[in-house]
């Protein structure tokens, strides 16, 4: 959500910084709604005024027996309140409904660009691994395991579902134990067990609604499943004032996320890389305007820590102008090499939301007391991102540890998570037939 008052002082810096998310000029028409509504407001504060004003000639009319003529007095007045409130309700929906549709002002330092293409590599973490076999994609390995069953995800509940069994669903859950322990263990977040069904405002907080309800899952009561534990998490300070002294306030939480995936028919629609359920492991961030940067590169460098000890090779990109999701400001995409397609995809996304969520949700802190100053609360910064996706590490782990007879070699950080197992398959598939 936006400040009014910045789009009235520089209207032409909004539409600038709005032109720089492919968006028309929208300060006129915002400072127009917001003249009306001050119009309004001045209306309401006038009835209220005549009201205050005339009840000393209410009572002389009472006292006088004139009931009738109290009566209808009052009435006017409450009819002209009643009038004026209403119009000020109806400014005011109006100026949010606009200003909540509009996007997080970006960083200057962001790149511009249309798409994903524009994005810029900032570093890269080892290389391509070279195989002395044709590597395979996640879903064959998985299915030759046995351990990966497409078919009976959809008979049970339609695409984008996996059912996994055996090694591969313990497997599965290791890394979501071990990465949510290492955030909390190691890291400075307080692990946090939070709602997977949340309301209307607690959407509109973080920024899915109004703008992407297409892309949720509703239930009949109109509540709506989580597409991401930041939700629930980063409105744990909606309508708080959080002592100065608290922050920066670190939480994770290693939950189920649900997501329509509308509008990518066609795309990803083998294997588990686009899922409509997935576990992941969230981090988020309540700051200081001032520590949010920093706090954003650890961030990012907490996840950035799970794809090393996993032993996988990856890279940094910040996202360019048209790849930056609604609610961030900068955003940082960590991608991770996939052998067997050969191809890097995102595993993780950290964003730095500056106060764009505070102002949804009024998350506010407030500063110490500096002696001869004195400051009201401000609002917080907000942060989140994967750390990580819990599927994708999955496939990571598959396609970057497989072994030429089918098995793969589990990381070391994971084996007490599995029992000290060493190796999913080994001895019990055959060597794949040489290439002729």
């Amino acid at each position: 959500m936006h400040d009014i008052r910045a789009v009235r002082a520089d209207p032409a810096a909004f539409d600038a910084a709005m032109a720089r998310r492919g968006l028309p000029p929208v300060a006129e028409r915002l400072i127009a709604l917001d003249a009306a509504r001050r119009t309004a407001t001045t209306a309401v504060e006038e009835a209220r005024a005549a009201r205050n004003k005339t009840s000393r000639e209410v009572g002389t009319l009472k006292a006088a027996g004139r009931h009738e003529d109290a009566q209808r007095l009052i009435d006017g007045l409450a009819a002209g309140e009643k009038v004026s409130g209403e119009a000020l309700a109806a400014a005011e929906a109006e100026l949010r409904a606009e200003l909540a549709a509009l996007p997080n002002l970006l960083d200057p330092e962001v790149p511009d660009g249309p798409d994903e293409s524009a994005n810029l590599l900032l570093h890269q973490h080892g290389a391509p691994p070279n195989f002395a076999f044709a590597p395979k994609q996640h879903f064959e390995i998985g299915e030759a395991l046995g351990q990966m069953d497409f078919a009976a995800a959809a008979r049970l509940a339609g695409a984008r579902f996996t059912v996994l069994r055996g090694e591969l669903a313990r497997l599965e859950r290791a890394l979501g134990q071990w990465m949510v322990s290492l955030h909390a263990d190691e890291h400075g977040y307080t692990e946090t067990s939070v709602p997977l069904l949340v309301n209307d405002a607690t959407m509109f907080g973080t920024g899915q609604l109004p703008k992407f309800a297409e892309d949720l899952f509703r239930t009949t009561d109109g509540r709506w499943l989580v597409p991401t534990a930041e939700v629930p998490l980063t409105n744990l300070a909606a309508g708080e004032i959080l002592p100065e002294a608290e922050l920066p306030r670190r939480m994770t939480a290693l939950t189920p996320s649900f997501r329509s995936e509308a509008g990518s028919a066609g795309r990803d629609t083998r294997g588990m890389l686009r899922q409509h359920q997935f576990a992941k492991v969230e981090l988020v961030s309540i700051t200081q305007p001032e520590d949010s940067a920093a706090e954003h590169e650890r961030m990012t460098a907490c996840a950035e820590r799970v794809l090393t000890e996993l032993g996988l090779v990856w890279r940094r990109m910040l996202l360019c102008s048209g790849d930056t999701g609604f609610s961030a400001s900068r955003t940082y995409d960590l991608e991770v090499w996939l052998p067997g397609q050969a191809a890097w995809r995102e595993i993780s996304s950290c964003s730095n939301c500056r106060d764009f969520q505070a102002r949804r949700m009024n998350a506010r802190f407030r500063p110490k007391e500096v002696p001869g100053t004195k400051a009201g609360p401000a609002f917080v910064h907000t942060l989140n991102g994967s750390g990580v996706a819990v599927g994708r590490a999955l496939i990571a782990v598959l396609e970057t540890h497989q072994q030429a007879d089918g098995s793969v070699r589990l990381p070391e950080v994971l084996r007490p998570w599995m029992g000290g197992l060493e190796f999913i398959g080994a001895g019990r598939l055959a060597p794949a037939a040489a290439t002729p």
